[in-house]
Formats: C-alpha cells, sequence, structure tokens
C-alpha cells in the first residue's frame, strides 16, 4: 500500500475533545437576532435574496430576475460568457463539428471569439502544456496518495509552484502564461490522482495514460480515464458540453469569489486557484452534484413505485424533514441563488441527458431526477411557505449524465473543478488588472470588554 495510514484518536482524546467542545458551546454561541439588528448581510445577500454587489466583470453575465420597483420579477435564466449566449457558443460550435471548451477557454481569458488560426494554434499550447513536469507524478501524487481526488488536486497545484521558475510574478504576461498551464494540466492531475487512489484505497489495477497531443481536453479525459483508452465521439462531445457549461458561471459564486479575494491580496496563482478547489468542493457549492447521486440512490432504495408521484412526493417530505436522505433537509439539485424560473445550464445538459438515456438502463433513473424537479417546488413551499419560483439547477443532472459516460462518481465534483479552472484563471486576471484593493469586509464585534484574570485567579478546567 502506498497510502499513509494514519490511527485514530485514542478514548481518552476523543473524551478529552467532547469536553473541549462543550466548552467551546458554551462561550461561543449568540442570538441569531443579532444578525438583523446589525443589519448583516449573511452570505453577503441582501434580505430580498439579491447579492450584495462587490465587484464589476466583464467575464460572465448570469441573469435570473428582474427587479421592478424594488421586487424580484422571475425570468427564464440568462448565461451569457463575455455577452455571448452559452447556448449560442455550444450550437455554433456544435454546428461545426468542434468542440467547444478550448473555444470557451480562449473567450474566457481573453475577451472575444478566436478565430480559426487563433484556435489552432491555443489547441496546440494547451497540447503541449497537458503533460506533468517531470517526476510529478511520482513525487506529488503516487507518494502521497488520497481518497479524495478533490482534495489531491488541490495538493497537486500547490506543489506546481514549486515547479514554476517564477512562481511568485503576479505581471499579466505570466499569470496568463500559469492560467494555459493549469486549464491544461488540471485533467491530467485528475486522472493520475483517481488512477493512483484505485491502487491504494480500492485495490484495483491503476492506468497512467499519456494524454494525447491531437486530442481535445474531453477526448484526453475519457482516454485517461479508462482501461482501454477508447471512448465514441458521441461520449466525447457530451463530456465537452458538460466542460463548457462548468466552465464560468460569473464572479459572485463561492470559488470564484474565493479566488477573486485571494487574488486582492497579490498571492500567487497557484494558492488563489487552490483556494477555488477547496470551495468548491463543498456540498452547498460543486460537490451538491455528488450529492445529487447519492440522493438519487436514498430515493432508489425507499421507494418501492419509480412511477408513483404520490410515494416520491411522500418521500421529499420526509427529506424535507430531516427525516430520510442524508438527514440534512436539503433537496440537492434544487433551488439556485440567481436563477428562479429556470436555469440555461440544467436545460441543456436534459436535453442532453434524455437522448443518451433513452431506450438505456439510465432511462428510469432520468425519469426519477425528472420526477424530483417537478415535485420538489411544491414540498419546498410546504416546509418554507411563500411560492416563490425554485427550479432545478444544473447538479441536478449532471451526476446522471457522468454516469451514462462512465465516470466514477467520485469525479464528478472534480471535473466540474477541471472546467472551473478556466474561469477562475480569467477572473485571476481580471482582478489583477482592475480590482486594485484588497477585498476585506467587515464584522460587528458583539463581546464585552472584560477584565484580565491571573492565571492562579481562574476557575480549574474541566480538561
Amino acid at each position: 500500500m502506498l497510502g499513509k495510514t494514519v490511527s485514530a484518536p485514542d478514548a481518552q482524546l476523543k473524551q478529552d475533545i467532547q469536553l473541549l467542545c462543550g466548552q467551546y458551546a458554551q462561550y461561543n454561541s449568540f442570538d441569531p437576532e443579532l444578525f438583523s439588528k446589525f443589519a448583516v448581510k449573511r452570505g453577503l445577500r441582501n434580505a430580498d435574496g439579491t447579492g450584495v454587489l462587490a465587484g464589476i466583470t466583464q467575464i460572465c453575465n448570469v441573469h435570473g430576475y428582474l427587479l421592478s420597483e424594488g421586487e424580484k420579477v422571475p425570468i427564464d435564466g440568462e448565461l451569457t460568457y463575455r455577452g455571448y449566449s452559452i447556448r449560442d457558443l455550444i450550437a455554433g460550435a456544435q454546428a461545426g463539428g468542434r468542440y467547444c471548451f478550448e473555444e470557451t477557454a480562449w473567450l474566457l481569458l481573453l475577451g472575444f471569439l478566436p478565430d480559426g488560426m487563433q484556435l489552432r494554434r491555443f489547441f496546440d499550447i494547451l497540447s503541449d502544456a497537458r503533460a506533468l513536469p517531470d517526476n510529478f507524478t511520482e513525487d506529488m501524487i503516487m507518494k502521497a496518495a488520497s481518497p479524495n481526488i478533490m482534495n489531491m488536486l488541490a495538493r497537486s497545484v500547490l506543489a506546481l509552484y514549486t515547479y514554476d521558475p517564477a512562481p511568485e510574478d503576479t505581471s499579466i504576461e505570466n499569470v496568463m502564461l500559469q492560467s494555459i498551464q493549469l486549464i491544461a494540466r488540471m485533467p491530467s492531475i485528475m486522472a493520475a490522482a483517481y488512477q493512483v487512489k484505485k491502487r491504494v484505497y480500492d485495490g484495483r489495477s491503476m492506468y497512467l495514460h499519456n494524454p494525447n497531443p491531437e486530442f481535445s481536453t474531453a477526448q484526453n479525459i475519457l482516454r485517461m480515464l479508462r482501461s482501454d483508452k477508447q471512448f465514441t465521439e458521441d461520449e466525447a462531445h457530451l463530456l465537452d458540453l458538460c466542460l463548457t457549461l462548468h466552465s464560468e458561471h460569473g464572479g459572485g459564486n463561492n470559488s470564484t469569489f474565493a479566488v477573486r479575494v485571494l487574488t486582492s491580496s497579490r498571492t500567487d496563482t497557484y494558492s488563489a486557484i487552490s483556494a477555488g478547489i477547496g470551495a468548491l468542493k463543498g456540498p452547498r457549492h460543486g460537490g451538491a452534484n455528488f450529492k445529487v447521486i447519492e440522493q438519487l440512490e436514498y430515493l432508489k432504495a425507499n421507494v418501492r413505485n419509480w412511477d408513483d408521484d404520490g410515494e416520491i412526493r411522500d418521500y421529499l417530505r420526509r427529506v424535507v424533514r430531516r427525516e430520510a436522505g442524508d438527514r440534512s433537509g436539503l433537496i440537492y439539485g434544487m433551488g439556485h441563488a440567481v436563477y428562479t424560473k429556470s436555469d440555461p445550464r440544467e436545460r441543456l445538459l436534459k436535453e442532453n441527458a434524455l437522448r443518451l438515456a433513452r431506450g438505456t438502463e439510465f432511462e428510469a433513473e432520468f425519469c426519477l431526477l425528472d420526477a424530483i424537479e417537478r415535485l420538489a417546488p411544491d414540498v419546498l413551499h410546504e416546509k418554507q411557505g411563500g411560492d416563490k419560483p425554485i427550479c432545478a439547477n444544473i447538479d441536478l443532472y449532471s451526476g446522471l449524465v457522468y454516469r451514462m459516460l462512465g465516470i466514477p462518481d467520485e469525479l464528478h465534483t472534480p471535473l466540474f473543478a477541471c472546467a472551473r479552472t478556466a474561469g477562475w484563471c480569467a477572473h485571476r486576471l481580471e482582478e489583477l488588472s482592475t480590482g486594485g484593493k484588497i477585498v476585506r469586509p467587515a464584522f460587528k464585534s458583539i463581546v464585552h470588554p472584560r477584565d484580565y484574570i491571573p492565571l492562579e485567579s481562574r476557575a480549574t478546567a474541566a480538561v
């Protein structure tokens, strides 16, 4: 076994921690009403659900409602990259028989669509950058395997710092180079980390395939993940669609904002991008696509008749009451901070998922997800009150699409990270060139002054 075995805490340490946590609860709680009293915008959201304006960007617009006389008016969601509709970008690439992700990465980084010669040259630059540095896989991935691929992505990105001759150079020229290298290398890191994880933690054979310089990003991901390196063009184009839809989503989403916050401090590229990976990992952000699949498995195990809307609705009611599922009370894949009536990414992905699922073993699972999309809004309204629109988001169907492509569940969020690296890097470049100030919001302190107590006069601690 290549992985490191970590022993669990002993009984005495566990008892000590429990006592410390009890004391923590005693000294670290306050009345939630204080958030309202001091007009704190929790989650940087206004009381009406709109976001606190924290910056200006030319990279992406996520549009899900109109404001009319101070009230939100729901509309069908719109997503534009550098002003271009995501649907038009994808349709244009598909009409030309092209893969779209590389073209999208260029657009996000540079702000305009490439011509044929520029696109071919950019493709070649990405191809040349896909190989990891000499001995990187052996020293940074194989010798310190992780059961979590997102953890390995973050650690590996930080490790690339030591292989960069100018890691602290934040000039636009150098950060552009680092950005292109990261966009190219992230899938290679993901594939190697997964193969090593299979060997170390699952006891299965691993296959370390080099990327093919003639292949697109989507083609290379399938080549590097599969033992026989084989895939169909339909599979590669569907994965390319996923990468394109996941590549960017505005400056306000949690992971991109994290990248911009770190960038505003003028830290290095590797630190900033690893912060984005850490944020995306969370189940309330990119990790939700994995949670949707977990939720689907709970549903399959607990609903006898998958065609019975009443039985499915009753199960979802138990979910929101924290009686079923992962007991979080959340219906994963439903709702969005900006989109109200619809998520344009979800619509595009659902159309393609349905086409691929028809007549296969996955059609029944697709219908279960469709039932969640239809029934969950009413269930959530029953629990939360009100009647504001609640739409499905891209996470509802992305996991099933990845399953149909034979991609393991544990790679769903890492694939999201591979795609979103393009958006993160675009926002880092924009923050460096236009930001100017370190991001530094305020927190209201509610602690009262206390007199210092000498050590010999303090009450004996419980530990």
